[in-house]
């Protein structure tokens, strides 16, 4: 009967120890779910999130094709626009027996670069290419057949060789030799279309000159400026085209210019010109000051660097209007180099010029 007590007392203490025992079991079973809760409330964040990026990547990829076919929809009816257009001049050049369908010729002419600078933005830098050749090649027609139409044309070939020949002395300074080797030139002209031309004028073959050409003598005319060494020239007025090659040194400061400016086979020289387009070949260590509306090309160069128009003169916002050319839109820092195709790596042939060299000394 003395046992019984203690008995009693050791299965109480072993009650306890058990219960002690179940209450840690289940402090242990309940901090364990509720670290299962916890990752289970992670999950569905990390499968949602996953879910947003892969909407954003097909929405990304959805927007990319879109994109991509609104472009090649553009490019199709430019394609299609630009080749019709070229016909209807090409077929009014071709039967242009009068003034009035030359003048019809040149409106659509206009409407056909007009078409072309509005689809640079899209145009592969291929099409873009091929388009402002095939505009070169009907200006220069446009020009041909104009020549064709002035009047008396055949009965005044040797006394206009003549003309020529005194207008060129007349354009160059006091003692300067008269432009030779003119008709060498890479402008797609007939020979007959010399310095006494009513559609072509410049300068040729001069060194250290100063020149200048009024509003009233190159409006709509070809200008030519070719064999130059460090001269200046001055082209105040709305010049059709402008031609500089084979120029050393010179400074060349020119109007707004409606249609295309070409520089060939130059060096260390300075050009500031407004146009619709302009394209650069074998040219270096020149700075050119641009307004143009389509995107400049640059071709077997170096060293060319560019700044925006700055150029003034009385008379100049008249030249703009009549020029046609738009004075807000000006893409002077969008140039193509056609011996550079890495989109991602600026063009080594080519720069912007600093802001604090751009001070140039215009008069």
């Amino acid at each position: 009967m003395k046992g019984a007590p203690g008995g009693r007392k050791a299965g109480e203490r072993k009650l306890e120890v058990n219960m002690e025992a179940a209450s840690c079991s289940a402090a242990t079973v309940g901090n364990g779910d509720m670290g299962s809760q916890r990752d289970l409330s992670l999950v569905p964040k990390r499968l949602q999130r996953r879910e947003q990026e892969r909407q954003l990547e097909v929405e990304r990829r959805k927007q990319k094709r879109q994109n991509q076919e609104v472009e090649e929809e553009k490019s199709e009816f430019f394609a299609a626009a630009f080749a019709r257009e070229r016909a209807a001049v090409e077929e009014l050049l071709e039967s242009g027996e009068s003034v009035e369908r030359l003048e019809e010729a040149a409106s659509r002419l206009y409407g056909l670069q007009k078409l072309l600078n509005d689809s640079v933005l899209f145009l592969a830098a291929y099409d873009l290419r091929q388009g402002q050749e095939a505009l070169a090649r009907l200006q220069a027609a446009l020009a041909e057949r104009r020549q064709e139409l002035q009047p008396k044309k055949r009965f005044a070939f040797k006394t206009r060789k003549k003309d020529a020949a005194s207008a060129t002395k007349a354009d160059a300074a006091p003692g300067a030799p008269a432009a030779e080797g003119i008709l060498a030139s890479p402008l797609p002209l007939k020979e007959e279309r010399g310095f006494g031309s009513s559609w072509v004028c410049g300068f040729s073959n001069l060194e250290s000159q100063v020149l200048e050409k009024k509003a009233d003598e190159l409006h709509q005319h070809d200008v030519l400026l070719t064999e130059l060494s460090n001269c200046t020239i001055k082209l105040y007025g709305n010049p059709n085209t402008l031609r500089l090659t084979k120029a050393r040194g010179c400074k060349v400061l020119c109007g707004p210019v409606s249609t295309s400016v070409f520089l060939e086979d130059c060096s260390d020289c300075v050009l500031a010109v407004a146009c619709q387009q302009l394209r650069i070949h074998t040219t270096r260590d020149t700075r050119i000051f641009l307004q143009v509306v389509s995107r400049a090309i640059v071709e077997d160069c170096n060293g060319i660097q560019f700044a925006p128009y700055t150029w003034n003169y009385p008379g100049i916002d008249k030249d703009f209007e009549g020029s046609g050319l738009d004075r807000s839109k000006n893409n002077w820092t969008d140039i193509d180099d056609f011996n550079w195709l890495a989109r991602d790596v600026a063009s080594p042939n080519w720069s912007i010029l600093p802001e604090e060299e751009r001070k140039i000394q215009w008069d």
